[in-house]
């Protein structure tokens, strides 16, 4: 009979079992990331709009040279805010109308400073096709106490007093790299899609600033 000798299993010094596992742990990673980014696209709310952010891209010149278009499919509906009496509103409230969407505090110089030039821009284009809307995003006690008394002081008429208190509306934004401070300004078509993005205040009542409404107008 012959005998037969037990194997001997060879045994794993510890750092090579450390790097077996980070070598699993990289490859698992690794199948992770490729299997969600090879996933199906998410559905956009809008349609790419490439063609009429490429014009509104190419208008922006001097004074708005730092607005981007965009188009990219990213849509505003639902985008929630309030009246000064506090009544529910979306995006959506204002469909049919072209919306210059300006995000502004009272605590916000750069904002305080933009405030003329968009309510002269709302003077000469707001119409049943266009609109100036400004959102302001004073929050805590008494914030809309001080964006009204803001208003009211600057005297300007066609700025009326929109407001999300709850900041919700600019998380999103935040959320989706859209903006990341204040002022931040969106140009949307009639049904709240986004076409162009600016972030920090721009002379808006200027040759350039018209050329770009004029833009947006046209596409």
């Amino acid at each position: 009979m012959t005998d037969q000798k037990p194997v001997r299993l060879a045994k794993l010094q510890p750092r090579r079992v450390l790097v077996l596992a980070l070598v699993s742990a990289a490859l698992a990673l690794a199948i992770t990331l490729w299997l969600s980014n090879a996933g199906p696209p998410v559905a956009s709310e809008c349609p790419v709009q490439a063609g009429a952010a490429a014009t509104i891209d190419a208008a922006a010149l001097g004074a708005l040279a730092a607005l981007n278009g965009t188009g990219q499919g990213r849509g505003y509906s639902t985008m929630a805010f309030q009246d000064a009496v506090g009544a529910p509103l979306t995006v959506a409230s204002f469909e049919g109308k072209k919306l210059l969407i300006n995000f502004w505090a009272s605590w916000c110089v750069p904002c305080r400073e933009e405030m003329p030039a968009l309510d002269a821009l709302a003077e000469k284009y707001n119409s049943d096709a266009f609109m100036v809307l400004p959102v302001n995003l004073d929050i805590g006690e008494g914030g809309l106490a001080k964006a009204q008394k803001f208003l009211d002081e600057g005297n300007w008429p066609n700025l009326p007093l929109y407001a999300d208190p709850s900041f919700k509306a600019f998380e999103r934004l935040k959320t989706e790299a859209v903006a990341i401070g204040l002022p931040a300004t969106l140009l949307v078509d009639e049904k709240g899609c986004e076409l162009a993005v600016l972030q920090g205040p721009a002379a808006w009542d200027s040759p350039d600033g018209h050329k770009v409404i004029e833009a947006l107008l046209g596409v």
